[in-house]
């Protein structure tokens, strides 16, 4: 498993819920503005973490947390996945997954073997400039399939995009709208920029237009928060 960080505690990823965090090296995806680069490409610097602790530490501290997130880079792509979350369920975790949609099947199979409890998918932007966002030629249907699976299914879920000034306008923000509409909830994030980022230039949206682009995104999906603002 690779496993390159462990947050013991964690009070912001669950809505209430105390909670711990794993997260997997290596992600398909090279956004500019991501904060976790060092989980894109330079994974194997970083020290593999045992599973087998975690689970120790998951045992001892039943009763007090109570969910786990597993983050990274980009999870489904850990062929060990499916085991791990497995071993944590067996434990009686509530698991919250985060994604970038890429891996709609395995993303799907997760689900249906009930081993995910919620699922945190990141929408980069309007699906005419995921390429230039992403860096890499992604395979849009699989984010289209992951967006109309978690808007029609029943597990509780949540989309999130980062507003970074230089890549979100208004208009793209409309795109966006169209591809979520139905949605039930969405968090715009700021873009926080920091030494880890891939492009050190960028910038946030300022609390302004964040709102205007709240306010968009209102009239097609039901709950819109900003996150960091």
């Amino acid at each position: 498993m690779n496993i390159r960080g462990f947050n013991k505690l964690s009070l912001v990823d669950f809505n209430g819920k105390i909670g711990c965090t794993i997260f997997l090296g290596n992600c398909n995806f090279k956004c500019s503005f991501c904060h976790n680069s060092i989980l894109v490409d330079k994974y194997n610097d970083e020290p593999e973490i045992s599973f087998e602790d975690i689970l120790q530490y998951l045992e001892k501290r039943r009763g007090i947390i109570e969910a786990v997130c597993v983050t990274g880079g980009e999870p489904t792509l850990d062929c060990d996945l499916p085991k791990m979350l497995l071993e944590i369920k067996k434990r009686g975790y509530f698991i919250k997954l985060d994604t970038n949609g890429s891996n709609y099947l395995i993303l799907k199979e997760l689900i249906e073997n009930k081993l995910v409890d919620y699922v945190a998918m990141d929408v980069k932007h309007s699906l005419c400039k995921y390429n230039e966002i992403t860096n890499v030629n992604v395979d849009l249907e699989n984010i289209k399939n992951s967006i109309t699976y978690l808007i029609n299914g029943k597990i509780d879920y949540e989309f999130r995009t980062t507003l970074v000034s230089e890549y979100h306008s208004l208009e793209d923000i409309i795109n966006m709208r169209e591809i979520l509409q139905g949605a039930k909830r969405i968090y715009l994030q700021k873009f926080i920029n920091n030494p880890n980022c891939f492009d050190n230039s960028l910038n946030c949206v300022n609390e302004e237009l964040a709102n205007k682009y709240k306010d968009v995104l209102k009239e097609k999906i039901n709950e819109v928060y900003l996150r960091g603002y």
